[in-house]
C-alpha cells in the first residue's frame, strides 16, 4: 500500500501525525549560554499548530570548540540546559507533536573569534570559507572526547524530553568531515575505508545504545557534494546500510557542504544583498571591493539544477538499501511533487526548512486545500541573514 501524506505514521516509536517534518533549521534563537529563548518556544508552537508531523531542531552543539559561528546556537554541553529544554518539549508534546533534538560539533566549519578555542577536524585541511587558521588534527583523545560529548548530549536530550535525537553528518560538519575523503586524509582507525571514516558514527551510536537503551537515534547525512574527492551517492548508500546496521532507527538525505555555495539551499539568484550585508566576510568590505568582487562571487555561489526535488534521486537509491525510515530534504515545496515522491517510492517522509520559515502553518494549508504550494521564493535571504539576526522570511527584499 502506497502511504497517504496526511495519515498517521511512526519512526522508532514516535506517532507523527502525517509525513512532513521540519527539518533541522538554525534560528538564532539561543541566549548566551545556548539556552533555548522564549521566542524559540513561540516559534516551535506555531510549527506544532501548522500540523507538522515533527520538529526537528536547529543544530546543539555538543561541545564549545564545535559551537557554530552563527548568532546564538543552541547548546546542549551542561546539564545546567535541561530544565529549559524540559519546558520547551513540554510544551510542544501539548500539541502532540515529536520534538527531535540535532545534536552537532561544526569542526573546521566554525571561527577561534567566535569559540575562544582553535578549531578541529580529522585532517589539517583548510576550509575555503572558514580559513582563518588551519584546523588542528584530532588526535584519539580528542576524537574519544568527542563521542562522549555526543553520548553526553544524547543523554540530555532524553531528560530534557525529546523524543529522539538526530545526528548531524552533513553539509561539512565534523562528522561529515570525517565521512569525506576531502576533508578526511587519515590512514588510521579514523579513515580510509568507509567503515573507518564513520567508525566515529557508529562508536557514538552504539554507546548511546548501551548508555541509555532504545532511545530513537535519527541521523542527517549527505548523499553528494561537488568537492573534489568528497561524497558520492555509491559511497552514502553504503554509508545508509552501515547507520541501520549499527542501529540508526531514520535517515534524512541532504547533499552539498559550506564550500559548495548554494547548493545545500538552491536558488535561481544567489542573494548578493543579503550576503554582503550577513557574512564576516564581506560585511565590512568596501563599496568598490565589492562591486569589483560582485561578478566572481556571483558565480561561485550559483546554485546547480534541479532546484526543486534535488535529493530525491539518491533518496530513492539509499532507500532501495536499507529497511530504515528514509526522509528526504531539498527543494520539495509542491504538494503534488511531494505527494509524486511517497508514492513511486522516492523516500518515506519529506522535510522541509524554508517553507516552514515563511509558512509554519503550511501543512494545515495543503491539508485543508487552502493552496497546493509554498510561498517560498527561494531567494535564500533566510539562509544568509541568520549570521546578524533571528530566522524570518525577507521575500528577497532587506528592510
Amino acid at each position: 500500500m502506497k502511504p497517504s501524506i496526511f495519515e498517521p505514521s511512526s519512526i522508532a516509536g514516535m506517532t507523527l501525525k502525517n509525513r512532513f517534518i521540519r527539518s533541522a533549521t538554525h534560528e538564532s534563537m539561543a541566549d548566551e549560554h545556548g539556552t533555548p529563548t522564549d521566542a524559540l518556544e513561540k516559534l516551535y508552537i506555531r510549527l506544532a499548530e501548522g500540523g507538522v508531523g515533527a520538529i526537528i531542531t536547529g543544530y546543539a552543539g555538543v561541545q564549545q570548540d564545535g559551537k557554530s559561528s552563527l548568532l546564538r546556537m543552541l547548546m546542549i554541553d551542561t546539564d545546567e540546559l535541561i530544565p529549559a529544554y524540559r519546558n520547551l518539549t513540554d510544551r510542544i508534546h501539548e500539541y502532540g507533536t515529536p520534538v527531535i533534538l540535532q545534536i552537532a560539533h561544526c569542526g573546521r566549519q566554525t571561527r577561534r573569534a567566535v569559540t575562544g578555542h582553535p578549531t578541529v577536524a580529522p585532517s589539517p585541511i583548510d576550509d575555503f570559507i572558514f580559513h582563518e587558521e588551519t584546523p588542528h588534527e584530532l588526535d584519539n583523545r580528542g576524537i574519544e572526547a568527542i563521542i562522549e560529548s555526543f553520548v553526553s548530549a544524547a543523554e540530555r536530550a532524553k531528560k530534557a524530553g525529546f523524543d529522539g535525537i538526530q545526528l548531524h553528518l552533513a553539509h561539512g560538519y565534523l562528522l561529515s568531515q570525517f565521512l569525506s575523503d576531502h576533508t578526511n586524509r587519515r590512514r588510521d582507525k579514523w579513515g580510509g575505508s568507509t567503515v573507518n571514516k564513520l567508525r566515529i558514527v557508529s562508536e557514538i551510536i552504539n554507546r548511546i545504545r548501551q548508555t541509555i537503551g532504545n532511545y530513537p537515534v535519527l541521523a542527517k547525512i549527505n548523499a553528494f557534494d561537488n568537492r573534489k574527492g568528497g561524497m558520492r551517492v555509491e559511497e552514502a548508500v553504503e554509508i545508509a546500510r552501515l547507520l541501520e546496521h549499527h542501529g540508526c532507527d531514520a535517515i534524512e538525505i541532504s547533499s552539498g557542504v559550506v564550500e559548495d555555495g548554494l547548493a545545500i539551499m538552491r536558488g535561481s539568484h544567489p542573494p548578493m544583498e543579503a550576503l554582503f550585508k550577513s557574512s564576516f566576510r564581506f560585511n565590512n568590505m568596501p563599496t568598490l571591493m565589492k562591486t569589483v568582487a560582485s561578478p566572481f562571487i556571483h558565480f561561485a555561489m550559483r546554485s546547480p539544477k534541479p532546484l526543486h526535488g534535488y535529493n530525491l534521486e539518491a533518496a530513492q537509491s539509499i532507500k532501495k538499501a536499507v529497511s530504515i525510515p528514509v526522509i528526504t530534504v531539498g527543494g520539495l515545496h509542491d504538494l503534488s511533487d511531494i505527494s509524486a515522491a511517497l508514492e513511486n517510492g522516492s523516500t518515506d517522509y519529506v522535510s522541509m526548512s524554508r517553507p516552514f520559515i515563511i509558512e509554519p502553518n503550511i501543512v494545515r494549508k495543503f491539508q485543508d486545500g487552502a493552496q497546493t504550494a509554498s510561498r517560498c521564493i527561494m531567494c535564500n535571504y533566510c539562509a544568509l541573514m541568520i549570521e546578524v539576526d533571528t530566522v524570518k522570511c525577507y521575500y528577497g527584499r532587506l528592510p
